[in-house]
Parts: structure tokens; sequence; C-alpha cells
């Protein structure tokens, strides 16, 4: 038996007018996944327990079998473990993110044009935090480049609880009242405004201004957290598993829980990304590898409706319809395999909103040796909900998978 969780980041979200009320899962075309949607069991399932924020963080342990409460120490070690940072214990990690602000003399005064620096490309971002290493680093701070906008902060022997404000959630909006509060805000505010000034004139800037891109003209830290641990999947659960993601945040999980990194060529963590070498990846690892679970990760749902691209989130389901179930479900089967595949987002992240939030999430669970279903027509909000079956604690998800 071979097991998978095709993990749609941020793909549920609510009614959207343009679409004649329906959500971007209930208008893309995925005859794939809504065929086995008859054949498997149909529900929500709540993958951000009460007291915690709904990030891609809190929800990916969940949905990967591991309870929040037991294990969760921040977001930023969990992309620091995949950078290949070695943490100390009294090491505190930021996330920090190549942002593009708005131009008012006063940083106080700017607002948050994008969070993502128009999804930057990681050979400019390198440049950029080599760039600020230089400026930045001391026997406190340490600046580490990760991919894309995505990087990271260590700040030795700091200190947790700060009011920090994740970028993606004030998109449009000014930053005053969100800027860095707490034992060490003042420091990490100054380095903000000292990037903004050092970047504006960078040449990366100059040539991506030039070129009609936005500018990364100013590092946002968010995210902070303490060296995590996992306890080992194999251990836990008795499979050897894999995980396929384009973000650092899922293979640092992957890397804390044992579980082998797949990586990809062409894997970018957006709708442009490599949908059908994800999927042959997982089967290679599955049919020739000796694996038994492979986790695959796709961001892209999630950055489109950050940016309320409809169009593209709605591109990037039926790309995961086509090039990724139908593939998975027709690979294993012609090889004879029995398996079980678990399709479902970490949490919505509605276009209306463009930010994370934590309702219940459809999911859909499908067994190639029972493929009674509990009354679901298709793989959307409403029909989940219709089912009437609901879980309470996203880590129960997985042993259902894995018939636990």
């Amino acid at each position: 038996m071979k097991y998978i969780v095709v993990l749609g980041d941020g793909m549920a979200d609510y009614p959207i007018e343009q679409l004649g009320g329906k959500t971007p899962l209930q208008y893309a075309k995925k005859p794939n996944i809504d065929a086995l949607a008859r054949r498997s069991e149909v529900g929500l399932c709540r993958t951000v327990p009460d007291g915690f924020k709904p990030g891609s963080d809190v929800a990916n342990l969940s949905v990967m079998g591991y309870n929040p409460h037991d294990c969760y120490t921040g977001r930023s070690p969990l992309e620091a473990v995949s950078i290949g940072i070695n943490l100390a214990a009294t090491d505190v990690t930021l996330r920090c993110n190549l942002v593009t602000l708005s131009d008012e003399p006063n940083y106080e005064d700017k607002r948050m044009l994008d969070y993502s620096a128009g999804e930057i490309s990681t050979a400019e971002a390198a440049e950029l935090i080599a760039y600020l290493k230089k400026q930045f680093d001391d026997e406190e701070f340490t600046l580490y480049s990760g991919v894309s906008y995505r990087h990271c902060l260590v700040v030795k022997n700091g200190k947790v609880g700060h009011e920090l404000t994740p970028p993606h959630d004030i998109t449009g909006k000014p930053i005053k009242g969100c800027l860095p509060k707490g034992p060490l805000g003042e420091k990490y505010l100054a380095m903000m405004e000292k990037s903004a000034k050092l970047l504006a004139e960078h040449p990366v800037n100059k040539a991506r201004a030039a070129a009609g891109k936005n500018p990364a003209n100013s590092v946002w830290f968010w995210g902070e957290g303490t060296k995590p641990a996992l306890e080992n999947f194999e251990e836990k659960y008795g499979k050897k598993g894999g995980v396929i993601s384009a973000v650092d945040l899922v293979k640092g999980i992957g890397i804390l829980a044992g579980m082998k990194i797949i990586d990809v060529p062409g894997a970018t963590g957006n709708y442009d990304t490599n949908f059908a070498g994800k999927a042959d990846a997982a089967l290679h690892a599955l049919l020739h590898e000796g694996l038994d679970f492979v986790y695959i990760h796709m961001e892209a749902p999630d950055e489109c409706g950050h940016q309320g691209d409809v169009a593209h989130k709605i591109y990037s389901i039926e790309q995961i319809d086509e090039k990724v179930v139908q593939r998975l479900y027709a690979g294993l089967s012609a090889a004879g395999e029995d398996f079980t595949m678990l399709i479902c987002p970490d949490h919505p992240t509605p276009i209306a909103v463009r930010t994370h939030v934590a309702d219940p999430v459809p999911y859909l669970l499908y067994s190639s040796r029972d493929e009674r279903g509990n009354g679901a027509e298709f793989y959307d909000e409403a029909s989940a909900k219709q089912t009437g079956k609901f879980v309470e604690k996203g880590w129960d998800l997985m042993p259902k998978l894995l018939g636990k």
C-alpha cells in the first residue's frame, strides 16, 4: 500500500461574485478530483487549532500528523532548518522578507505594496542579502539567504514575545501600527529602516525598476521562533516518507521529521511551477525508491490568494487536477499498487481578504481498496460541508490516511 498527500496550499476560498457566487474550487474544471470525490470520504477538517494563527506552518504540521500544541515553536525555525542553519538552543530566528514599500520619505508612513517584491528571483535576492549581510551581521545578528523573497535572520541569545506582523496580512495597507514591538523591537525596526536606505539605489533594484518590476526596497521581519524538535515520522507512523515542495517551510518540517526531501527541477512555489514533475517525482519515489508515503506540497493557490489573482488560482487548481492527481492515479494504478490519497488545503487563503483564515478546509480521502463515497458529488467547500463529516483535529487526518 502506498500513501500520498496532495496539498494545495491555500486552495479553499469564499464565494466570489465574479465567479457567479462560486469559489475557485467550485468554478475550476477538475474532472479527476471530482470523480474521486464520488468514491471517497469527503468532509471538513480543522487544521488550525484554537489559539493558533492560521499560518502554513501550523496547518502543514497538522496535516502531516503532528499536534502543534506539542511541537510548534514558530515559523522561521522550520525554514532555517531547510536553509541549513545549525541553530543553538538559545538562538531566535525571524523570517526576513524582501518587500516593496511605497516611497514616502518617512519609513513609518509607507505602505506595503508587495510582500514578495514581485516574486524576486533567488539570484537577485541572494545578491541583495549578501550586500545587507555586510551591514547587518555582527555578534548578535546573522542574515541568511533563502529562496526568492524568503530569508532568515538569526539572533544569538535572542528573546521571543515580539509583536511582528506578516507582510502578506497588510498588502496595500499602511505599515504604521504594524512595526516591530517588544524587547528587540527598536533594533529590528532600525535594521528595516536602514535596509530601505541601503537598497534604494542598489543596481539590482535599479534594473528591476527599469524593467517595470517591483524593487525589493526593504526587509521585513516576522515569524519569530526557537529551535524545534519533531518526532521522527517513520518511528511515529511506521512508514518511510518523503516531501516534495518548493518552499523552505515545508522542507524544514520534512527534514525535522526525518523524511527524504525530493527536489524537482522547475519547482517555483507559484503557478508556473513544474506540476507534472512533482507528480512524476512522487511516483518514482514510491515505485522505485522504497518510500511508502509522499507529501506533495504546492504553494501556487496560496500565492495567488495573497495576490488577489482569481484567474491563476483557478488555473493552479486545474493544473493540480490534470498534472498531479491524474498522473498519480494513472501511474499507481498501472503499476498495480493499492494506494490511499488525501487531497486538501492546509488552510483557506480567500481572494477577498488576501491572507490566511482559520476556517475548516475540505478534504478528500480516497482508497483504491474501498471506493465507497459518502454522498459528495464534487470536491469543494460546500460539498464537503453537506456530507456532515467533520474532523476536529487536523493531525487525525494522517492516521486516517495510513489506516492507523
